[in-house]
């Protein structure tokens, strides 16, 4: 054995560089992070067995080449049928030669840690075979379509890489061409149109009744790609509803707003889990047909709404946990923007806020449940002890899973300019007033220590739906800084959940699309609850971008519809710092 060693040695340094130079036929695919014991390796061994191994990062080389080598003999005895050693090790005789070379042909010594030897670009010698080591190739690790394809309205799929970005990544979408004379299942042909090869696919009405299908090569910037990954539609591209209600609206925002102007949107895009019960489809929304409150349906035309603003920053209420991961974060960020969200912890729904890339980035989050600020909170300890009088309505603020969205940004191009946005849901009850008034107390001086004592004195954009008309406590008290301890909001539910005491804020807010007829139109309610709050003292409004008119929110009756996909309506406008 010695001599063969010795043998083995003085070929060796004679042929490896040579053999070292020769291109590689096979891959050897290896993942090493660092936030990870074990480094994975993956090939196919010369017998053609796939070998996915896992060995320690700081094992010596030597001991993984030496299981490599086992390994290959194992497969090339079973393949030629001869009997194994006693022990179950092959014998050494038939061990072949398996060795690492650098990407520049020189020998791995065998002592050097796996996490060290395995480098990109490497050369593996199993017997005669070569093999490319590629470390931390790009991969897919899931790609989905949407359930629902609509011709006319965009198809966002969900990507999912590992050591790769999707803005990186190759696309190539096909069409279902059904084969002809019978043939077992289903043709495919790229399509040919330039959106074709986008990440995001807009189906014509021609692919009507067909399915599509994705293929998605990974990328990582830096001229590696990974092997692709392909996944077809569960379902044919359906025909889509014709007009919509926000068409019209796109024709005002068909381009990204200049760079000393922000695109603000304001929406309560109605969560699935309260649109699908049967009190929605019986009592709150009966004349809305009952596929168009789906939630696949929905989210086509919100994905199209949403996408067709431009927006720069996206105020996003009663959004479902599961459609703000697998449908809205991808679309979105399909087009710049990137996603946060604050989930209420005893609703499955919660806020979304989405800034555009290119234009901020995020310097902090600072969300709070206001039941929980209020708590335990400093800042609160005032408000807290004043509603310590009134445990009737103290407990019923405590019950209430409301939250506060609060996020800091920073100019791309300006780094001296600063936005903090903040996004709510205000309690909902038509005699929740009081309750509302506390709510939004606790957010404001939540507000004012972000924005006057963390960043002084940077401007505020206020989003959400309040739930509040103009004429309302909460409304007033946001635009003039004040409300008296005797509004009749304090009694909004009665002599028993009385609660007087006068509540101030330093802020100049104002409305920044005015007061509309409406915001929210059900067939039982219509009504201005959502609003944009800014800072007078600092932005201005550029413009507003005009609602829906009256004959189109009521084509179908009422809000939402198979051409709108909420009981709200978004509210939009272009501001620019003075």
């Amino acid at each position: 054995r010695g001599l063969r060693a010795a043998l083995a040695r003085l070929g060796r340094a004679g042929a490896g560089g040579a053999r070292a130079a020769m291109e590689p036929a096979e891959r050897a695919v290896v993942r090493c992070v660092p936030s990870e014991p074990k480094l994975s390796l993956q090939l196919v061994l010369p017998d053609g067995s796939a070998r996915h191994m896992q060995r320690d990062r700081e094992e010596p080389l030597g001991r993984a080449l030496a299981r490599i080598a086992t390994n290959a003999a194992k497969g090339r005895g079973k393949k030629s049928k001869k009997p194994r050693a006693e022990d179950g090790e092959a014998d050494e005789a038939e061990l072949p030669e398996v060795r690492l070379f650098s990407r520049d042909g020189r020998e791995v010594p065998e002592e050097v840690p796996n996490s060290a030897a395995w480098q990109d670009g490497a050369v593996l010698h199993v017997g005669t075979a070569r093999y490319r080591v590629e470390r931390n190739p790009p991969a897919v690790t899931e790609l989905r379509l949407p359930r629902s394809l609509l011709a006319g309205f965009p198809v966002c799929p969900k990507v999912s890489a590992e050591f790769a970005a999707p803005e990186h990544c190759l696309f190539r979408w096909y069409r279902e061409r059904r084969p002809r004379g019978g043939g077992e299942g289903p043709a495919w042909e790229e399509e040919r149109d330039p959106e074709g090869s986008e990440r995001v696919f807009t189906p014509s009405n021609a692919l009507v009744g067909l399915r599509l299908k994705l293929r998605c090569t990974p990328g990582d910037g830096a001229r590696r790609f990974g092997p692709p990954r392909e996944v077809e539609s569960g379902g044919p591209v359906e025909a889509g509803p014709g007009a919509c209600t926000f068409d019209s609206r796109h024709l005002y925002t068909r381009r990204v707003c200049g760079r000393g102007s922000v695109r603000a949107v304001s929406y309560n895009v109605l969560a699935d889990t309260y649109a699908q019960t049967e009190f929605s489809r019986t009592v709150l929304y009966p004349y809305c047909a009952p596929y168009a409150l789906e939630v696949d349906y929905r989210q086509n035309l919100l994905k199209k709404e949403l996408v067709g603003y431009n927006a720069d920053l996206i105020c996003l209420q009663e959004v479902d946990k599961s459609v703000f991961a697998e449908s809205l974060a991808p679309a979105l960020d399909a087009f710049g923007l990137e996603g946060l969200f604050k989930i209420k912890e005893k609703q499955h729904e919660g806020l979304a806020t989405f800034y555009r890339r290119d234009k901020f980035s995020l310097l902090s989050q600072h969300d709070i449940a206001f039941c929980e600020a209020l708590l335990s909170d400093p800042l609160h300890t005032e408000l807290r002890d004043k509603l310590d009088q009134y445990p009737a309505v103290r407990d019923k603020v405590l019950q209430r899973s409301s939250v506060l969205q609060v996020s800091v940004l920073q100019s791309a191009t300006d780094p001296s300019r600063k936005l903090c946005v903040a996004n709510t849901h205000l309690y909902w009850h038509p005699k929740g007033g009081n309750i509302r008034l506390i709510q939004i107390a606790v957010a404001l001086s939540h507000i004012r220590y972000v924005a006057c004592d963390l960043y002084p004195n940077i401007p505020v954009i206020f989003c959400g739906d309040f739930n509040s008309t103009p004429s309302s406590g909460t409304y007033g008290f946001m635009s003039t800084g004040g409300i008296a301890e005797d509004h009749e909001d304090w009694v909004s539910n009665g002599e028993e959940e009385r609660c007087n005491m006068p509540l101030s804020h330093p802020f100049k807010l104002q409305s920044a699309c005015g007061e509309p007829a409406y915001t929210n139109y059900v067939g039982g309610f219509y009504g201005c609850l959502d609003y944009i709050f800014i800072d007078k003292n600092a932005l201005e409004v550029e413009q507003v971008i005009p609602l829906p008119s009256h004959e189109e929110v009521t084509t179908h009756q009422a809000l939402p519809s198979v051409s709108h996909p909420s009981d709200h309506i978004a509210l939009v406008c272009d501001l620019r710092w003075k």
